[in-house]
């Protein structure tokens, strides 16, 4: 989707200390081996702090270093992958009664890993439909945030799935229709739903897992599904046309934003290991490791919904994108759903000038 007159006005980041590889080693929580063969360096660790709180501290961010009032907000989306509080209770509530008050409409995202896609989409198309700002009216404005704190009693961090391990974390977008340090130029997502089964497994649909106390192992249920699909042959199919799909989605998504792939300077993929980055990203894109985010990812863990916005706030904190860079953000969820968007960077952000 081309998303014209669409901005980034601000980020905001809540990324806790992060615990070393060596360290979940030592206390046997991480398998020795698999330190040489992924190339993980750590996950960030929250301890107790529940999501949405880290949501709230990471969207105070983004509006103090926008420097836009919370209450001139039009829109708010919540992603998240992973349990938020109470069940029963829906955390972007939280953010409304904390920030930005009861005047906007607010929805929580779930899409996984790609929930942020899912909301920077939604946004873009919601900015659009609003009336544009003139003679002194303010320009619509969406809050959109991704929260989530694996440290719970049902996941096991250090061995949630092959080749990654969950860190904590939330971020934040203000997306605007004013123009701004940095524009979003297009996004969008396509599914291979034949591949659906590779994140559920052998599990039942019911009862629900957490209902009767089932931990998620992402491991054990992509090893279900690579058993299932060498016997029938039919996830195979469906793997390839995840790779087909994932160069189709990035070629259409370029050729929306107006650029070709030479002019991409940085990927933010997922958090996974180098493996894994290389392979099913930046060797299918027929790119260099050295534009990609690995080593930075590799730091902190997979943060759920918050790998590439963390990645983009990482890149322009550190200069390593400048005025006239782009950056290509691609993702995958369960579903299977893959995503991507390009942001271009207009000018330096206004909390670094």
């Amino acid at each position: 989707m081309r998303t014209p007159e669409v901005f980034i006005k601000g980020l905001g980041v809540f990324l806790p200390d992060t615990v070393a590889v060596e360290d979940a080693v030592e206390q046997g929580l991480y398998p020795e081996f698999e330190v040489e063969l992924h190339e993980l360096a750590g996950a960030a660790v929250a301890g107790e702090t529940p999501a949405p709180e880290m949501a709230l501290r990471a969207a105070q961010e983004a509006y103090k270093r926008a420097g836009h009032r919370p209450e001139d907000t039009d829109l708010l989306l919540y992603a998240d992958s992973w349990h938020q509080g109470p069940d029963g209770w829906q955390p972007q509530y939280y953010l409304q009664r904390h920030l930005v008050g009861d005047d906007v409409l607010a929805v929580e995202v779930r899409q996984g890993c790609n929930g942020m896609f899912g909301a920077l989409e939604l946004g873009a198309a919601y900015l659009r439909g609003q009336p544009a700002g003139a003679d002194g009216e303010r320009a619509a404005t969406a809050l959109l945030v991704a929260s989530d704190n694996f440290g719970t009693p049902m996941m096991d961090r250090w061995r949630m799935g092959p080749g990654y391990v969950a860190g904590d974390a939330a971020s934040a977008v203000i997306l605007t229709t004013e123009p701004s340090f940095a524009q979003l130029l297009s996004v969008g997502s396509v599914a291979v739903s034949a591949a659906e089964q590779m994140h559920r497994g052998a599990e039942p649909l019911f009862p629900p897992g957490p209902t009767v106390g089932r931990a998620l192992d992402f491991q054990a249920r992509n090893a279900e599904y690579k058993r299932a699909a060498l016997a029938d042959g039919v996830g195979t199919g469906a793997l390839v046309r995840v790779h087909g799909k994932t160069l189709e989605l990035v070629q259409r998504t370029l050729d929306e934003a107006g650029i070709a792939l030479d002019d991409v300077t940085r990927v933010a993929y997922m958090n996974y290991s180098r493996e894994i980055v290389e392979q099913r990203c930046m060797a299918a894109l027929g790119l260099p490791m050295e534009k990609s985010t690995w080593d930075f990812g590799r730091t902190v863990g997979h943060l759920g919904a918050s790998d590439q916005v963390i990645s983009l706030d990482h890149l322009v904190n550190t200069g390593d994108l400048q005025p006239g860079d782009h950056l290509l953000m691609l993702g995958v969820g369960p579903g299977v759903t893959l995503s991507s968007a390009v942001v271009r960077i207009l000018n330096p952000a206004p909390w670094r000038s």
